[in-house]
């Protein structure tokens, strides 16, 4: 799945918007981990998310941690670093979104993600299977399109190596597809209905 748009799963977002970032801005240093983050327009739609909401001097507290194992070579990270991405991954971006965080690159076809926003997001290679949280104390951990691929065995010790990941009260967000496993439901509240949205408990 290396290849997304971004302000995909809009309703994840939203959620993201309304019950996470009110929390998040609370604390002295917003640290996010986009587990499976491809080619990265999911974790620069979430630094825009940040960004609108929290403002000039609490978006300078945020960092997104953007993982991914790259296993066929697909240069995620100099993608990810370069920001330049074809201008139909952001057709579905609201126009003055669009005209804030966009620019020509140059290149027909092509637009630039703002440098403000590309400056805190970092990339690193992990492999999700290793059971090993590449930090811990995240406020939000973001991780879709990803455990669909796993067999059902492996999923809950993913799930637990998330759930050890995360600050006390964190925020867990998963593809709308897959539900919490059984194995790990008793560490996570859901947050609301239809998004799979959870708290850490």
């Amino acid at each position: 799945m290396a290849f997304t748009y971004f302000f995909r799963d809009r309703a994840t977002l939203e959620a993201i918007r309304e019950y996470v970032i009110p929390e998040l801005r609370k604390y002295r240093y917003i640290n996010i981990w986009d587990a499976g983050c491809a080619m990265g327009p999911e974790p620069y739609s979430l630094a825009i998310i940040f960004k609108e909401s929290l403002g000039y001097y609490g978006f300078k507290r945020l960092r997104i941690y953007a993982t991914d194992l790259d296993e066929e070579n697909h240069r995620f990270g100099e993608i990810i670093a370069e920001g330049v991405y074809p201008e139909e991954s952001v057709r579905r971006i609201p126009e003055p979104i669009r005209s804030k965080y966009f620019s020509p690159n140059g290149k027909p076809g092509y637009i630039r993600v703002a440098d403000e926003i590309k400056r805190c997001v970092f990339f690193e290679r992990h492999d999700l299977r290793s059971l090993k949280p590449i930090a811990e104390n995240f406020g939000l951990v973001v991780c879709k399109n990803v455990l669909l691929h796993m067999q059902p065995s492996e999923r809950p010790g993913v799930i637990r190596m998330f759930h050890r990941s995360l600050a006390p009260g964190g925020f867990l967000a998963t593809e709308q597809t897959q539900k919490m496993p059984a194995e790990t439901s008793h560490l996570f509240e859901q947050v609301t209905p239809n998004i799979q949205l959870f708290w850490r408990v």
